[in-house]
């Protein structure tokens, strides 16, 4: 059996809903933002990869 009787009774958590559901939204924020983050860093890191191939090649070259 249900302990809800209702989708509001579901959602309102016997009382703890906002804080139940704001630790989900929190927490699916910041995955959000660390998939980003860590995108981010890979792009800028393989830049910088490319830009120290570009100088050694011209150190290669002189």
């Amino acid at each position: 059996m249900s302990q809800w009787h209702s989708i509001g009774e579901f959602f309102a958590m016997g009382g703890y809903g906002f804080y139940v559901w704001g630790s989900y939204l929190v927490t699916f924020g910041f995955i959000i933002a660390e998939i980003f983050l860590v995108r981010k860093q890979r792009r800028d890191v393989r830049k910088q990869i490319a830009r120290l191939a570009r100088l050694n090649d011209k150190v290669d070259e002189t």
